[in-house]
């Protein structure tokens, strides 16, 4: 079994979903219910499989922090790497294959958004590091 990072961003991939042209906070209630349902009917399809780890929504909120020797760290709301605006949330899953974590983010990828159509949202698979890298002279 290998762990997997399960990455959902706001604003999409190599290009916008092809089913969303709104944000979030502009979709109606029952659409946003909607969505939230089937992210838990996943986790719950995950769980029945024995894959699932964890999930969780972020805020857009954030801020960078630093150690700065002395004293108080500085502490800043930006700019970001983009990931402030980008990463919506995140699922955790432990697999037999980098095969099975695809099937996991494309059944993820399908949920739905306005209108009730299949989001088709870019899911960004990331293997965990398994073992450190080897340090050389």
């Amino acid at each position: 079994m290998a762990k997997y990072l399960l990455l959902k961003h706001y604003r999409g991939g190599p290009e916008r979903m092809p089913n969303c042209t709104a944000p979030m906070e502009e979709w109606t209630p029952e659409e946003i219910s909607a969505h939230i349902g089937f992210m838990n009917h996943v986790a719950d399809v995950l769980r029945e499989r024995g894959e699932f780890v964890d999930a969780q929504a972020l805020s857009p909120e954030g801020t960078f922090v630093r150690f700065d020797a002395e004293g108080k760290p500085p502490v800043t709301d930006g700019p970001f790497a983009e990931t402030k605006d980008l990463i919506a949330g995140w699922m955790l899953i432990d697999v037999d294959s980098v095969e099975r974590a695809h099937e996991a983010a494309a059944f993820l990828s399908s949920a739905p958004g306005p209108g009730g159509k299949p989001l088709q949202e870019w899911i960004e698979v990331r293997p965990f590091l398994e073992h450190a890298p080897a340090v050389t002279d």
